[in-house]
């Protein structure tokens, strides 16, 4: 297959590039991901979640901060991931001519397209990390647990960002964003057990709302922050391996095609 025959480990150099830029406003890209959840606890965990009973959450009875600080980390990991692939990809692409330049270089098409898509699922368990950072600071994660959560940050972002390419592939322009990020992630940062246990919507939207990629971030986030692992937890892990390994392949392809034509 000449798609995968074509990636090889110059990746990373389309990896570092963007990092190296990253860097250079490291002081303006950290404050974000620190200040963000700091806000969502202070404004629901610990004033609206006050007031909140939750039914048990796998047997265990817990407070609204400890249901809601996992959720957060993996709103970070969709927000950062699915943003740096459309928005900043798109920009790379048409706008900064990016691509143009290092595919002028010994890189393939399939280097630089693996190079963005982890360079999106770095920037994803960075940012994840740092909420991680400030959930500890609450109580709200614990060890040995927590120590596993930036890997799943990787993996959840490799499966977001290779499906924001995906969309960087197909729209017209940089204004069409609009439709995937109100149709498809407003949706799931709503509905994916990030802020209220799925068994309190109705079965149908609950059996829906279960196939979000979203929500398996969210079990596993939450499961690893509680030290619990369940077959909810399991499935999870290879619901997010296999859409990882799919999309990947599908964003090369979808991407190499655009910049061809």
């Amino acid at each position: 297959m000449s798609l995968v025959r074509n990636i090889s480990w110059r990746s990373w150099e389309a990896w570092r590039r963007n990092k190296d830029v990253f860097l250079k406003t490291w002081k303006t890209n950290f404050l974000p991901p620190f200040i963000e959840p700091v806000l969502y606890l202070l404004a629901m965990g610990f004033s609206f979640g006050a007031a909140v009973t939750l039914p048990p959450y796998e047997g265990r009875q817990i407070s609204y901060v400890a249901f809601l600080a996992p959720g957060l980390v993996a709103i970070s990991i969709m927000n950062n991931s699915f943003y740096e692939c459309t928005y900043g990809s798109f920009v790379r692409m048409h706008y900064q001519k990016t691509f143009d330049a290092m595919i002028a270089t010994p890189l393939s098409i399939e280097d630089v397209m693996v190079g963005e898509v982890l360079w999106g699922a770095t920037k994803a368990m960075i940012n994840a990390s740092i909420v991680l950072l400030v959930i500890v600071v609450v109580g709200a994660a614990s060890f040995p647990g927590l120590l596993l959560i930036p890997f799943i940050a990787f993996f959840g972002g490799l499966m977001f960002s290779s499906m924001a390419l995906i969309f960087t592939a197909i729209v017209p322009n940089i204004d069409s964003y609009n439709y995937p990020f109100f149709l498809f992630i407003t949706p799931m940062f709503l509905l994916s057990g990030t802020f209220f246990p799925l068994s309190l919507l109705p079965s149908w939207a609950a059996a829906g709302a279960y196939a979000l990629p979203l929500t398996h971030v969210t079990t596993l986030t939450r499961d690893l922050c509680l030290n619990m692992f369940t077959i909810n937890s399991v499935i999870s892990m290879a619901y997010i391996a296999v859409l990882a390994l799919i999309l990947t392949l599908a964003a090369v392809f979808m991407m190499k095609r655009r910049l061809i034509k």
